[in-house]
């Protein structure tokens, strides 16, 4: 939904996932949604030597990269986070967090390098701004970023180059769908958001695209909620 958003807006769009055949069904769909030019790589954001080539054939291809959204995530473990294996937790981290920190540090180098100003966005969870029972090593990554997105705003400022972050609430995908497809927790969530019901893909989009824009040049470091008015309840 974000790759769709970027692509009307105007922007070349890549995505990237680990598996060629996905990344090539998701490209043909993005281009038929939007008839936009939407390209596509494989990259598993574990991989640190594919990262930096992935963002060299980017780059050599359809020129610098000006917006890096980071949404690479697993959550492996559903239940008490004492009970998380040691090898789950790891995996956790090791996707959700360090994962992301590497291939920031490939893009913005390379706008440092170039003097170009740039927007990077990770999208985060409501679960890294309060408790997250039955997630909690899931949590703990999501709050990760946020630490993340305060640190990195500071030090990459004075390049131009803004980070922020999005901490959505439940939303309709495949990777919720432990959640969505459980009447009794979809239930319990939808009575704790102020608006009622989960969110869809394109609602995060919007946000993503604000927060990629000269509109919001002015916002950095921030994590934003798009949970319906959840966590204010």
């Amino acid at each position: 939904a974000i790759a769709a958003a970027y692509a009307r807006e105007g922007a070349t769009t890549w995505i990237a996932s680990r598996k060629q055949d996905n990344v090539d069904a998701a490209v043909a769909r993005l281009r038929e949604q939007t008839g936009a030019d939407v390209h596509g790589t494989v990259l598993h954001v574990g991989d640190r030597a594919g990262i930096d080539a992935v963002v060299s054939t980017i780059a050599d291809t359809s020129g610098p990269i000006d917006i890096l959204v980071n949404n690479a995530a697993t959550n492996p473990h559903f239940g008490p986070m004492l009970d998380c294996p040691d090898g789950m937790v790891a995996k956790t981290f090791d996707t959700n967090v360090f994962g992301p920190l590497v291939l920031t540090r490939a893009v913005t180098s390379r706008l440092m390098q170039d003097g170009r100003p740039g927007a990077v966005l990770f999208i985060s969870s409501i679960l890294g701004l309060r408790s997250a029972p039955l997630q909690g090593v899931y949590g703990m990554t999501r709050a990760a970023l946020v630490s993340m997105v305060q640190t990195l705003s500071v030090e990459l400022g004075p390049a131009n180059i803004r980070v922020n972050a999005i901490a959505p609430g439940l939303v309709d995908t495949r990777f919720a769908s432990a959640l969505t497809q459980s009447p009794e927790l979809l239930e319990t969530f939808e009575q704790h958001t102020a608006l009622g019901r989960i969110a869809q893909p394109p609602e995060i989009a919007g946000a993503a695209v604000f927060l990629a824009s000269d509109e919001a040049g002015y916002v950095t470091g921030a994590t934003v909620p798009v949970d319906g008015g959840y966590t204010i309840r």
